[in-house]
């Protein structure tokens, strides 16, 4: 029995499933607002009353915003900024007297849906966050791909490749670079583009909804935003070629990106354009795919 943690910015889920990743139980709790240490002790007390429910003593493995640190074994890069420096792994294996695997919240989305939702049976998968940020996450055979700085995959924070002349030097990023995929796809973003250019306001799924339409000026917005989405992907394909790509996040609910994208691709690839076998997918199990993965740190 497994159970998979998504410690998340305004909530903790958790999940216990079986062998064969039927749910067994599910739990969620707000995330405290009031320390680091609360956080920790909310979920070993979630992981406490999982196992009560299923009656067993469970694996657990734990998605987090950011990334552990090879050199010191601290959190590093979360936007929950409570979480920078603190030595989260040492801290729940301490609280729950046991081993626990954490990962990357978008490589647990990507153990997912390679694991047994879309892209199960895939060999190599690239899973992409498309929301309030843009992340992504490798997995081969299986088993997320972590790197030597525990950033494999964080394709948000490369430039946008090919850039026009009206896309240089591009907008300002957190990180504190300019031009960064992110400040491009994400969809507070491409919110704020739309509405430069139109002075409409409309949210990322209502722009790709007025598109479908008919509506010429939510048309070209995602033209464009389809054509950048197929430059990031490209350089992931030339670089990683995975099987299957899975969007994830708010914006993977835009369904004219699976009808776009691989057609546009195919300028940017370099390979056959009639021979691109990678599938760009959409999630089996959405929002619910952090938790799963995380359960899934632990394969059979």
């Amino acid at each position: 029995m497994r159970i998979g943690i998504d410690l998340g910015g305004t909530k903790i889920e958790a999940l216990a499933i079986d062998e064969a990743g039927a749910e067994r139980a599910r739990l969620r709790v707000p995330t405290p607002a009031t320390s680091y240490e609360d956080s920790v002790k909310a979920i070993a007390g979630l992981v406490g009353e999982l196992e009560r429910r299923v009656g067993a003593r469970c694996t657990v493995g734990v998605a987090h915003p950011g990334a552990v640190s090879p050199a010191t074994g601290l959190i590093k890069n979360a936007n929950s900024t409570r979480l920078n420096g603190r030595p989260l792994p040492a801290d729940l294996e301490r609280a729950l007297g046991r081993e626990v695997r954490l990962a990357n919240d978008a490589n647990c989305f990507a153990v997912s849906e390679a694991s047994d939702g879309a892209a199960a049976g895939c060999g190599i998968v690239f899973g992409v966050i498309l929301g309030t940020g843009v992340g992504g996450g490798i997995v081969i055979d299986g088993r997320p791909v972590t790197g030597a700085q525990a950033i494999a995959g964080e394709w948000g924070h490369a430039p946008l490749p090919l850039p026009r002349d009206d896309e240089r030097p591009g907008p300002p990023c957190y990180c504190g670079r300019r031009g960064c995929i992110e400040t491009w796809l994400s969809g507070p973003r491409l919110q704020e583009q739309f509405a430069q250019r139109t002075g409409r306001q409309m949210r990322a799924t209502e722009i790709a909804a007025a598109a479908d339409h008919g509506d010429a000026e939510a048309a070209a917005q995602m033209e464009l935003y389809c054509d950048r989405l197929a430059r990031a992907l490209s350089v992931v394909i030339n670089i990683v070629d995975p099987h299957a790509i899975v969007l994830g996040g708010g914006l993977s609910k835009m369904e004219a990106l699976y009808r776009q994208v691989p057609a546009l691709w195919k300028r940017y690839v370099f390979s056959e354009p009639d021979f691109i076998a990678t599938r760009l997918l959409p999630p089996r199990y959405g929002d619910s795919s952090g938790v799963r993965g995380a359960a899934w740190l632990w394969p059979a």
